[in-house]
């Protein structure tokens, strides 16, 4: 039995029982004694640069914790006979001249330590590790918080783990600085959005649970990476205030049911009441790692030298890969003659920090353009969009000739500087703070920030999903580091080309793909800041129908009564029209009906003065048909409909405008009696839904197809649709249209005859109403509760 053999033995049995590792200092004294237990603590201590008195005082410690954990005396004399007594106790006699398997499930995993693992010609170690990860995993634990320094190649045992389990995992990386990080509302809408392929709901609670229901019901092995956990960390270990909604999803990652494993990575622990972690240090690799790296890189290194280089960087794996490649670069792969002239700066203070300090001057000393680089990536936010292209980084070669850009970036990609793969860049997280703070120490900060925006813009023209209009909105976050918030509205507001219109706006594409919370998120930061009337008008508008569409109508009316006063005082023509509009809607949903029908009067007969905005005409007419229809003023309804059915031809109509439109009409006719030429027209507005994506509104127009089968009679079928609606409009969260659709199933039971589920639809949406508030829709729902 060696003596790594030996150490990693002891490391497993301590972990095991303590849940610590063993540290450098016991690593040393273990290891020297070992070799000779002749040795004094004087003699190593000459060796390792310990004080006697140290090694002394932890030699003490040691002893007693190895006889707890081998269970009997243990002593600096005779640790190594115990050792060796404690391992071949664990080994049944020998069957034909072979060992039998060894009977103590932690000594398997030290010499059967993923054997069965693929190999990974840029992966060492950690197979001890990976086994580690398997045993708490075997044993229930649902999450696990890896602990140890930046770089010690935390995420990448992480993703290691879950690649050779077989694991398909979702990423979040927290942003280094904690105003950056990312709200925890778009973190659960992008996974349910992108991973799941789920329409996020428009509130948090609701989008929980469903991915609490994902996790617990997915058949595929699903593994959450939750990276760098320790900027959403306050002094005590728990989640900071702006980030508490964090806790939230940390214990429904948690939860005992769920058919999910969590890791994160970290440099501080968590502590949160009602988190049920489980913690799991880890250290830097090992020397015999160190060694096995070098030599596949072909590196030249005496064992002291080498020695001396995993002590003062603690075995730190991003360390290791970085002075490899200088050492490659420019030292002819001599570690040797690297060591003899850097191990001097580098021991002043031996952490990873210090490390990538030292390798950032070095480069800058070396190549000035490849130095400037790697600060300018420090601009990049590495988030939602984890890595960039390489014209992104040869955006920031602003000062460099065209035809040179390819040797920068290869000088940091031959350093080992920056992180690559198959065309994809980004920075190790600890690498990155450090250009962070070198940039805007630089007085580059404002024009970096500046060409990453305009990267974006121009390299993302086209918006058809989530991820399309994540990296869109990356421009966004860029003008809002240098506080060029005119800019950073721009990106909101302009047009982006899609499958469905010509160019929509960014906001309302975010809007139609159902991310929400985020849309809301970055708007409202803006409009306290703008200066131009004409953003914040556009805006205000498009965070009223954010709001609108989570069902907070008070808010809605807010922003869209600034919008149109704003665009009455500077006389927005465009702006005025849609934000009265959008105004009539909110008060329809309401049920303000007079206050409505004034508005869309209003609204056609300013449209109707000029001809590029006839389809507010269109638009109007539709919601003045169902208004008087429903209220029974029908004297000039079917002129209002015959007007509107031939402007749907228009081809300036929106597709969403189309779809509103169809489903007007369609509820105009069921309120005039004509059930077939109703149910045509819902069938043409759930099938033009369909085609645009458009889930909100078709959940609608199911509601009102459900509401014309009862009017048919066909009671079973109404009932299903009521419910496949109800269930839509759940999972998106559209609380008014969900009290509608209550209010429509209660109307459908009510003709039945059966009162008890007619009674209980119809208080679900009382509550609902109630909440909003909308007393004249609460009225309504009463008073037709009073019919029986």
């Amino acid at each position: 039995m060696g003596a790594e053999e030996a150490l990693e033995l002891l490391d497993s049995l301590v972990f095991r029982t303590t849940g610590e590792r063993l540290d450098t200092a016991q690593r040393i004294i273990l290891r020297n004694l070992w070799e000779d237990e002749k040795r004094t603590y004087q003699n190593i201590a000459d060796v390792c640069g310990y004080t006697e008195a140290h090694l002394k005082s932890v030699g003490a410690k040691l002893w007693q914790i190895l006889s707890d954990v081998l269970g009997e005396k243990v002593s600096k004399s005779t640790f190594s006979t115990v050792v060796q007594r404690f391992w071949k106790s664990q080994r049944s006699p020998t069957v034909g001249g072979t060992p039998s398997p060894i009977k103590n499930p932690i000594l398997n995993l030290v010499i059967d330590n993923g054997k069965s693992q693929a190999s990974d010609d840029n992966f060492f170690g950690r197979d001890q590790e990976i086994a580690e990860l398997n045993h708490l995993v075997s044993r229930g634990v649902k999450m696990i918080l890896i602990q140890g320094e930046g770089g010690v190649g935390k995420t990448r045992l992480a993703r290691k783990f879950f690649k050779t389990q077989g694991f398909y995992f979702l990423d979040l990386w927290m942003a280094k600085e904690s105003q950056n990080i990312v709200p925890v509302e778009s973190v659960v809408e992008e996974w349910l959005t992108v991973d799941f392929n789920e329409e996020p709901g428009k509130e948090f609670g609701i989008n929980l649970d469903r991915l609490r229901r994902k996790l617990r019901d997915e058949t595929r092995k699903i593994g959450v990476l939750i990276d760098n956990l320790e900027s959403a960390l306050d002094r005590n270990g728990r989640i900071i205030p702006a980030c508490r909604l964090y806790v939230e999803l940390f214990r429904v990652l948690a939860d005992s049911t769920s058919q999910s494993i969590t890791l994160i990575t970290s440099r501080e622990r968590l502590y949160e009441s009602g988190v049920d972690v489980t913690f799991y240090p880890l250290e830097g690799l090992d020397e015999s790692v160190w060694q096995q790296f070098f030599t596949s890189c072909q590196i030249k290194c005496n064992s002291h030298a080498l020695q001396e280089m995993c002590v003062a960087f603690g075995g730190n794996a991003k360390a290791m890969q970085i002075i490899s490649g200088a050492i490659i670069t420019d030292f002819e792969r001599d570690a040797d003659v690297y060591w003899r002239e850097n191990k001097n700066d580098l021991l002043i203070e031996p952490e990873l920090k210090n490390l990538v300090a030292s390798q950032f001057d070095r480069l800058e000393q070396m190549d000035s353009e490849a130095y400037r680089l790697l600060c300018r990536l420090g601009c990049y936010r590495y988030q939602h969009i984890t890595h960039v292209s390489v014209q992104g980084l040869q955006c920031l070669l602003w000062d460099v000739l065209e035809q040179q850009c390819k040797r920068v970036i290869k000088s940091l990609s031959d350093r080992l500087m920056i992180e690559f793969r198959k065309g994809k860049y980004w920075l190790h997280p600890v690498i990155c703070t450090e250009a962070i703070a070198r940039l805007k120490q630089s007085g580059e900060w404002q024009v970096a920030n500046r060409k990453a925006a305009e990267f974006w813009n121009d390299n993302v023209t086209r918006v058809e999903n989530p991820q399309d209009a994540l990296m869109a909105l990356e421009a966004y976050h860029h003008y809002m580091e240098i506080s060029d918030f005119e800019q950073a509205a721009n990106v909101i507001i302009s047009g982006r080309k899609n499958k469905w219109d010509n160019s929509i706006s960014l906001g309302v594409l975010f809007n139609r793909l159902g991310l929400l919370k985020t849309l809301i998120s970055v708007i409202k930061p803006l409009i306290e800041n703008l200066i131009s009337d004409y953003h914040l008008n556009t805006l205000y508008n498009i965070l009223g129908r954010a709001y609108h569409q989570i069902g907070n109508i008070t808010l809605a009316i807010d922003c869209h009564l600034h919008a149109n006063q704003i665009a009455e005082k500077y006389n927005f023509f465009q702006e005025r029209i849609s934000s009265s509009f959008n105004l009539g809607l909110c008060y329809i949903d309401l049920w303000e009906v007079e206050g409505a029908k004034h508005i869309f009067h209003s609204v056609k007969n300013i449209a109707a003065t000029d001809i590029n905005y006839y389809q507010y005409v269109v638009y109007s007419l539709c919601c003045l048909a169902y208004l008087d229809s429903s209220v029974g003023q029908n004297e000039n309804v079917p002129d209002m409909l015959e007007e509107a059915k031939a402007g749907l031809a228009n081809d300036r109509l929106t597709s969403w405008g189309r779809g509103t439109s169809l489903l007007f009409i369609s509820l105009t006719y069921k309120n005039l009696g004509q059930i077939e030429t109703a149910l045509a027209t819902c069938h043409q507005a759930i099938s033009h839904c369909q085609k645009n994506q458009f889930s909100f509104l078709e959940a609608r127009a199911i509601s009102c197809l459900a509401s014309l089968y009862r009017e048919q009679g066909e009671f079973t079928v109404a009932v299903d649709k009521h419910l496949e609606a109800i269930a839509n409009m759940n999972r998106v969260s559209d609380k008014c249209n969900l009290a509608k659709a209550y209010y429509q199933l209660g109307l459908t039971y009510q003709k039945t005859g059966n009162i008890s589920k007619s009674r209980e639809n119809f208080e679900q949406a009382i509550a609902l109403f109630h909440d909003m508030p909308a007393p004249k829709q609460v009225e309504k729902v009463q008073s037709a509760m009073m019919r029986f």
